[in-house]
């Protein structure tokens, strides 16, 4: 018995292709625990672990889980498939048990329009969100189109590279909203077809519907940005994460099925030519039962698809060869460092890898491959401390370009209160600025918390030796200088015998007829949008600002008695702000005062 049992799940999985194994880390006949003895299991779980360990190229990774995320997507919609033919659709089928060569097309169809609709799902969606294209720059690029396709002329530089790609994410917008709707329909047609309200013609009223529905969800998937990867904030098993996310998936099914209910009814109602013809109003409410039915069924699916596509393109990768392996003895770092300095700029790898990278520092998981950063040459620590606060420093200097293109002289201020904030460019370049926020908060809490961890586990002393620890405090600091003037807040330097220790005003932003600084328009909408991310994103800094100095406390107090606390900070000009006001800022928080 217990060979039969074993000889089962090898024969089920030495059968898939090689390039599928990685997906099936538990053997699909397994879940069946409680048929299987106690030391069986336990081989199982050894067995799953050493699969889970092994590592796989950085090129692989993304093409492994986008596999993976199909095959767990065909099972989940085959399930439900079956369960609302015979529990649901049984009811209004004259032969529902029947099986014949249609109902296996049927099937058929029905998978692969789910499996086109997940592989859309994975095109369309970015760690980041993406700025579309507004109306005059589409018809400027069909116009453009146009002249050259007609008469060969148009410049070919006519737009810049981040209007082209603001272009080429709106068309992507539209094909993924068309292809919906196209997906939408076959899946409707494919569960419903067979049951005695349908005859070929009302097949293609079903059809049109099933189109309808399609174009709602794609809308409505693109307006709310469903299409942005978000990363959990604790990392649970995959398991844990689809159970959890079920419930949400079933409600927001049947909420937009209804609505796409609602709308295609209607329409069908307007229609008098579909009306008249009815036969009798019975066969009509049937109709209306049947498209419900199969409209929530395929949105179910869509559901759990893009549940499970957020399930698997989100959960922790570990960069790292197996442990005890050659590789982890000698450079344990180097598969980390090259996902982060080699892979595509804001890729879902890099992401992945700067997540793994967040988890290492961040947390006390993986603490052998946290204290290899330390080695002594500290080449490894500086490549690591570099890909951090490269992120940041491009965060402050997008934050820096936009509140200077935001101060406006007085000549200018007639004109620029005629315009919402909003409409402006300055302001439309701070918005974009925080597009990136996920990785910049990984980023800040990495370099924050791998700092306040070299204080003790740094031996060969290389991050003071090597200035790191003055370039993380001088970037936070400037940073978080340049967020808070996002949210109003305004710096200037004071003379001692007026501020005291501190050496630091606030100013409010006055409301008078001058303009007092860049911030003035950006920092009076506090319940916006812009307010909240800048919001956030200054709470990060602030908090990881004071881990650093909580753990160097006694040493930057020790500097700042014999008046060397500007050692703290880089000698070269920051990217926002002044050395001597980041050096008072410091001293805010040596004092416990910056909030």
């Amino acid at each position: 018995m217990h060979t039969h049992d074993r000889s089962v799940d090898d024969i089920f999985y030495f059968a898939i292709p090689a390039s599928l194994k990685p997906h099936f880390l538990i053997k699909p006949f397994s879940f069946l625990i409680a048929l299987s003895p106690s030391h069986h299991l336990l081989e199982f779980t050894k067995e799953t672990r050493r699969r889970k360990n092994m590592s796989f190229p950085p090129s692989e990774i993304i093409k492994n889980r986008f596999l993976g995320f199909l095959i767990w997507q065909s099972i989940s919609s085959t399930i439900i498939f079956f369960l609302c033919k015979i529990c649901l659709l049984s009811f209004f089928s004259p032969n529902p048990f029947s099986l014949s060569f249609y109902s296996i097309i049927a099937f058929v169809i029905f998978q692969i329009s789910l499996l086109c609709f997940s592989s859309s799902l994975y095109y369309l969606s970015s760690p980041q969100p993406k700025q579309p294209a507004s109306f005059p720059e589409l018809a400027l690029s069909l116009g453009r189109f146009l002249l050259n396709s007609v008469v060969g002329g148009g410049s070919s530089d006519l737009f810049t590279p981040n209007v082209r790609n603001r272009v080429n994410t709106t068309l992507g917008f539209m094909i993924f909203v068309l292809f919906s709707g196209l997906w939408g329909s076959l899946s409707i047609v494919s569960l419903c077809r067979n049951s005695y309200s349908f005859d070929e013609q009302r097949l293609v009223g079903l059809g049109f519907r099933g189109f309808l529905f399609g174009l709602i969800y794609g809308l409505h998937y693109v307006y709310n940005k469903r299409w942005v990867l978000v990363f959990p904030i604790i990392q649970r098993t995959s398991l844990f994460s689809f159970k959890m996310g079920v419930p949400s998936a079933i409600k927001e099914a049947v909420k937009l099925s209804s609505v796409s209910f609602l709308c295609s009814a209607l329409l069908v109602v307007l229609l008098p030519h579909y009306f008249n013809n009815q036969n009798n109003i019975g066969r009509f409410i049937a109709e209306q039962i049947i498209f419900y039915i199969g409209s929530s069924a395929v949105s179910l699916c869509w559901e759990l698809s893009h549940h499970l596509h957020q399930v698997f393109h989100t959960k922790r990768c570990t960069f790292a060869p197996s442990k005890g392996s050659a590789a982890a003895e000698t450079n344990p770092s180097e598969p980390l460092l090259a996902a982060l300095e080699e892979s595509t700029p804001r890729s879902l790898l890099q992401y992945l890898a700067y997540l793994d990278l967040c988890m290492v520092c961040d947390s006390n998981v993986d603490l052998w491959r946290r204290a290899a950063f330390f080695e002594e040459s500290g080449e490894t620590y500086k490549r690591v401390i570099a890909v951090c606060l490269r992120p940041v420093e491009d965060l402050t200097s997008k934050l820096a370009d936009g509140l200077e293109g935001s101060s406006v002289d007085k000549s200018d201020q007639i004109s620029h209160q005629l315009r919402s904030p909003t409409d402006t460019r300055s302001d439309a370049k701070l918005h974009q600025a925080f597009n990136d926020s996920q990785l910049y908060v990984w980023c800040v809490r990495t370099a924050a918390s791998l700092t306040a961890r070299s204080h003790k586990d740094d031996r060969f002393g290389v991050a003071q030796i090597a200035g790191c620890n003055a370039s993380v405090v001088s970037t936070l600091l400037s940073c978080l200088l340049a967020v808070e003037a996002c949210m109003g807040k305004k710096t200037n330097l004071q003379a001692p015998h007026l501020m005291g220790a501190a050496n630091i005003k606030w100013a409010p932003l006055h409301n008078s007829g001058r303009r007092e600084g860049p911030t003035a328009t950006t920092g009076k909408k506090r319940g916006g949008p812009l307010h909240a991310k800048a919001y956030a994103m200054a709470d990060v800094l602030r908090t990881s600002l004071y881990i650093i100095v909580s753990e160097f406390h006694s040493e930057m107090i020790g500097s700042a008695k014999t008046g060397i606390l500007e050692d703290w900070i880089v000698t070269s000009k920051p990217l926002y702000s002044t050395r001597d006001i980041l050096v008072q800022k410091l001293g805010l928080f040596l004092e416990y005062r910056a909030c």
